[in-house]
């Protein structure tokens, strides 16, 4: 039987992919990006298991849409991480897709040319070889997943992934989480609630079975082990923060009470800065006073940074759009950033010495 009157009824047309091996065989990866990813990887996991002392950072721009910005924050970042390295491991934030509340830009590889031309196919091929360029750096990347078919195209490049306040609930994403290769930060819902995060860590530390696609762009049944590097991210909620050190010491119970490693992340942006970038240092000085007042659960940061200042709307003229700013959510500039993490290096090096 015809299923013409029945089937794909608002699909306007459908145009060719490349498959992930496709992808993968134009942008193979080199030996030194596959060192940095296994550097980074290890090391975020020496961190979570309490085996090396640092502080993770993961900053960088809100969203990812000039790669030549890009790669210039990153020789910025790559140099400050080296000066930083004995307290900190500093991870890039190189983000691809935007959740959207409605409607808008939703990133990079959707639509590569800020043109909405969504030449989707052009966008993934640009985001593997941005973060090619990114780990041939010697710098480690991160990323929110929210596309459950991107990570089959660049994962094997990802140090460390977030899932956004939007997907921590979603049954799909914790499917994806426990399957993927690099510790997974989880943030708490937007109105604040921590058992969003505290449950899909628990479930992507599990073992599942899920439709996905394989390589060669077949669907297949992908059954993961579980992963049990799932952490908690403070992001605050409701439009007020959850930073401090009675939210903190909520977020420490109810992780022990559902019995996963007291590991938090803290979102200096998102409404614990009320999206405010001038207010982000003040939380991470709030935060780096809890360590050196002796907290232990606080294992990294995460921080919205570029080379320049706030952010910017999307100009129909897309050359007069200002170089190294944001089109995303405002972010504090590359001066601030780096009085941040500076400070908050040598606070760790008190701390270190005092221990």
């Amino acid at each position: 039987m015809s299923t013409a009157q029945t089937d794909n009824l608002n699909i306007a047309s459908v145009d060719y992919m490349p498959s992930p091996r496709e992808i993968k065989a134009q942008l193979p990866m080199s030996e030194a990006a596959e060192h940095t990813v296994l550097q980074g990887r290890q090391a975020l996991c020496d961190i979570l298991d309490r085996k090396d002392p640092r502080l993770f950072v993961v900053l960088g721009p809100c969203s990812i849409h000039d790669p030549e910005a890009g790669l210039d924050y990153a020789r910025r970042l790559k140099v400050l991480a080296d000066e930083v390295a004995d307290t900190m491991l500093l991870v890039m934030r190189v983000y691809f897709e935007k959740p959207r509340t409605a409607v808008g830009w939703k990133g990079f590889i959707n639509d590569p040319y800020l043109d909405d031309s969504f030449r989707i196919d052009e966008g993934m091929a640009k985001a593997r070889r941005f973060l090619m360029d990114i780990n041939e750096l010697g710098l480690p990347a991160a990323t929110e997943a929210l596309d459950p078919i991107a990570p089959q195209y660049y994962g094997d490049l990802i140090a460390w992934t977030a899932i956004g306040a939007r997907t921590a609930e979603s049954q799909t994403h914790r499917e994806m989480s426990s399957g993927l290769s690099t510790p997974v930060g989880f943030k708490n819902g937007t109105d604040g609630d921590l058992g969003v995060a505290v449950n899909a860590i628990l479930s992507a530390s599990n073992p599942h079975s899920f439709l996905g696609i394989g390589s060669d762009g077949q669907s297949v049944i992908l059954r993961t082990r579980g992963n049990r590097y799932g952490h908690l991210v403070l992001r605050g909620g409701n439009g007020q923060p959850n930073y401090d050190t009675v939210s903190v010491a909520l977020a420490e119970q109810a992780l022990e009470k559902a019995g996963i490693p007291k590991n938090i992340v803290v979102d200096c942006s998102h409404a614990n800065s009320s999206k405010k970038p001038e207010l982000q240092p003040l939380v991470m000085k709030d935060v780096m006073h809890q360590i050196r007042e002796g907290n232990q659960s606080i294992v990294g940061l995460m921080v919205e940074s570029f080379l320049e200042e706030g952010n910017q709307p999307m100009a129909e003229d897309r050359s007069k759009l200002r170089y190294g700013c944001s089109i995303t959510d405002a972010c504090v500039n590359w001066a601030t950033t780096e009085e941040m993490i500076r400070e908050g290096a040598e606070v760790l090096r008190q701390v270190r010495k005092q221990a």
